[in-house]
């Protein structure tokens, strides 16, 4: 319940931002629900254009481009290379370079602890997503295995919502039915496909073919990117 909470509260600032200044402020409010040190969201469009909505001090942002540290950052690496969160004491930070970016980091005032997630866009638009603080190494690895399946929601409801910002203006969508709007609250909500029926009492095949039409009808990539559209709409609510 308290998950639920959580990413509707995010879910409902989203739906409220009218412009990026909008975006780091639900931004913001996401790190004080979480009551860490930053939440960053930062993305790389496909002409090569930057944006981020993130908490990090300015001055360590300016050095972080000055440097361009993203050249030798491990999280970059390895949140480019896998699909899934990436923690960053399980990198390699002997090298080097990792060495002098981690030491200017904690200088200027991060933590060394952090969890980061690579979103993938459409034409080659990449965003990454990450939660940072100084808390311990056992107080982290329980606030990212209690945490995770909502991090990565949450990355994409953010990515989702800029998009929408960058986007050309469109045709208004056709609203969804009231089994399509029911099949993505359930996923929403963290129901796995065959719970998500039984609690329909449909079959798994008539639940694909529910949340298939709605993804259709929102344009969407993938099932992630139609929960996350529709949330971000107001379509569905938790």
């Amino acid at each position: 319940m308290q998950t639920e909470l959580r990413l509707g509260e995010l879910c409902e600032r989203l739906s409220e931002a009218q412009d990026h200044d909008d975006l780091a402020r639900a931004v913001a409010g996401l790190r004080d629900t979480y009551d860490v040190e930053h939440v960053v969201y930062h993305c790389v469009r496909s002409g090569g254009e930057q944006w981020g909505a993130l908490t990090y001090p300015k001055e360590w942002v300016d050095a972080y481009v000055k440097e361009d540290f993203k050249s030798i950052d491990p999280v970059v690496a390895a949140c480019f290379s896998r699909p899934t969160p990436v923690d960053w004491k399980a990198l390699d930070w002997s090298a080097r370079p990792a060495r002098e970016l981690l030491g200017s980091a904690t200088a200027s005032g991060l933590g060394s602890q952090g969890c980061s997630l690579g979103v993938r866009g459409p034409s080659g638009r990449y965003a990454l997503f990450s939660v940072n603080d100084r808390m311990s190494d056992g107080l982290r690895s329980r606030f990212t295995d209690a945490r995770v399946d909502e991090m990565i929601l949450a990355a994409h409801y953010i990515d989702s919502r800029a998009q929408e910002m960058e986007a050309e203006p469109v045709a208004k969508l056709r609203t969804l039915s009231p089994r399509e709007t029911d099949a993505l609250t359930l996923l929403a909500k963290g129901l796995g496909r065959a719970q998500a029926a039984e609690r329909l009492a449909i079959s798994e095949h008539t639940f694909r073919v529910y949340v298939e039409s709605a993804r259709n009808k929102l344009g969407a990539r993938n099932t992630l990117h139609a929960v996350a559209h529709a949330m971000s709409l107001g379509l569905i609510c938790l």
